[in-house]
C-alpha cells in the first residue's frame, strides 16, 4: 500500500501551478542492503541473513564494475542500470586559435570555448522493466491517503469526527516538484532524458 499526502503549491509561485494541490507519496521508511536482506531471510529462504547481506554487496560492487565498463545490466523484472552522460555543445572538432580538440574528457567549457571536454557529468540511469514499468505497476499499486490526508480531507468536508492529532511523515507545501524522503535513490520508468545535447539513453519502459 502507498500512502500519499497532499502538497500545495505556494500561492506567489508565479507558475499556473500556483495555489493547486498535488498527491505526493508518504515514505515510510529508507531500507538499506541489511534491512532487505533481513526482510529476505523471512522469506522462508534456506539461507542466512548475513549470507544474503555478502551477496547484495557484491552484487552492488559487481553492477558498477559492469556499468563504469561501458555495459548494461538488466536485473530481469526490475531495472536496467547503465551509464548516461551529460555533454557539452561542441562547436568544431578542432580550433586552430587556441590549439584545443574535442576530447573524450569530462570538465565544463569556459565562456568563448567552441572545443573541449565533450562530457559535463556522468551518472546512473536505472530504466524500469518487466514488472517495474509504468503498466505494470499500475495494475498492481494500491493508494491510500495517509490518515493527516483523511482527517484533512473530513475536515473540509465539515464532518465533526475528524482526529487533528493523526501523524504524517510528509506535508507543507512545495513549489511543484517532488517532496520525496530517505535519501535513496529512485528507479525512473520511461528512463533519462539528460539535458544540454546530452546522451539520451532513456527511451521509455521496456514492454
Amino acid at each position: 500500500m502507498i500512502e500519499l499526502y497532499l502538497s500545495k503549491v505556494t500561492e506567489s509561485s508565479e507558475t499556473e501551478t500556483a495555489g493547486k494541490m498535488y498527491a505526493r507519496v508518504s515514505y515510510k521508511q529508507t531500507m538499506d542492503l541489511h534491512d532487505m536482506a533481513h526482510h529476505m531471510a523471512e522469506h522462508n529462504t534456506a539461507f542466512s541473513e548475513g549470507l544474503i547481506v555478502g551477496v547484495l554487496t557484491d552484487f552492488v560492487k559487481c553492477v558498477r564494475e559492469m556499468v563504469l565498463n561501458g555495459n548494461t545490466v538488466k536485473v530481469g523484472n526490475l531495472a536496467i542500470f547503465k551509464a548516461t552522460v551529460e555533454s557539452n555543445g561542441l562547436e568544431v572538432l578542432y580550433d586552430a586559435q587556441s590549439d584545443k580538440v574535442a576530447s573524450a574528457t569530462m570538465g565544463v567549457l569556459k565562456e568563448g570555448e567552441k572545443t573541449g571536454a565533450a562530457v559535463k557529468t556522468i551518472k546512473l540511469l536505472a530504466q524500469s522493466t518487466g514488472d517495474f514499468t509504468r503498466e505494470e505497476l499500475k495494475k498492481d499499486v494500491k493508494l491510500s491517503w495517509t490518515d493527516k490526508t483523511k482527517a484533512e480531507i473530513a475536515a473540509a468536508k465539515g464532518d465533526v469526527n475528524v482526529n487533528p492529532n493523526a501523524n504524517t511523515n510528509q506535508g507543507g507545501s512545495t513549489q511543484g516538484g517532488d517532496n520525496q524522503g530517505g535519501g535513496s535513490g529512485s528507479i525512473t520508468p520511461g528512463g533519462d532524458n539528460t539535458g544540454g545535447g546530452g546522451n539520451n539513453q532513456g527511451g521509455g519502459d521496456e514492454g
